[in-house]
């Protein structure tokens, strides 16, 4: 816990609960992370079998959370936590909503490799993959942060959500294009829209964990805080 700078207690044991329940997080994260990366790799490869695990295996990111979540509330009643110890207690059960709701966009992108592509439509795939990834990359660095409460690396996760959204917005585009001029390709085209749609989410998903780890080190909430105040926020003092 010194790493996380979360302050010793003199109860050893509640050391260990709060560690206890940083580790499980931490896993949850790493379920999630390979749930998107197996989708994307079943789009890419057309594997419908790998697909099938990830739509059969969301129910482990639901009781994952189930069982943070019971840890959490055990955790307020018996130690009534305060100051910063109170703010990791927040910032987890925010960040296991949001992994959790991540679990369930990632099983919507899998569905997307049960579909078949014409050659004409394969262009959709390869766009889309190249938004899994940067979103990817975003999920994967910002559970890096989490995991060391590292100020500055979540506030470049939160950063990096624009590019993300230029890359969504990139896509829609395209898929919209095609849409008009190929009225017939527009149901298989509206799964991939989905997903598209569903990956943004997955990088604003990120944005909010990331925020929570600046809640958490500056006791500071900086949701809905404009991007001035939320520099002032990171680059001032711990308060």
């Amino acid at each position: 816990m010194d790493k996380m700078n979360v302050s010793k207690h003199i109860s050893g044991k509640f050391n260990d609960e709060l560690e206890s329940v940083r580790n499980k997080v931490l896993s949850m994260g790493g379920l999630v992370e390979k749930q998107l990366r197996d989708a994307l790799i079943a789009i890419e490869t057309s594997d419908q079998e790998l697909a099938e695990h990830v739509l059969r295996s969301d129910h482990k990111i639901n009781a994952m959370e189930v069982q943070i979540d019971e840890a959490c509330v055990q955790i307020i009643a018996k130690r009534q936590p305060a100051a910063s110890d109170l703010r990791l207690v927040i910032a987890i059960l925010k960040t296991i909503a949001d992994l959790e709701r991540i679990g369930d966009e990632g099983e919507r992108i899998a569905k997307v490799a049960l579909e078949s592509f014409n050659n004409d439509q394969q262009e959709f795939l390869v766009s889309l993959e190249n938004l899994g990834q940067q979103v990817l990359s975003m999920l994967h660095r910002v559970l890096d942060a989490f995991a060391r409460m590292d100020l500055d690396a979540a506030y470049e996760v939160h950063q990096q959500d624009a590019q993300a959204d230029r890359q969504y917005e990139a896509l829609t585009r395209q898929l919209m294009t095609y849409m008009m001029e190929d009225p017939r390709g527009i149901p298989k085209v509206m799964n991939v829209l989905w997903s598209a749609r569903s990956l943004e989410r997955i990088g604003d998903r990120c944005q909010n964990i990331a925020e929570y780890i600046i809640f958490f080190v500056k006791g500071k909430d900086v949701r809905h805080v404009s991007p001035e105040s939320m520099e002032q926020t990171v680059r001032g003092r711990t308060s």
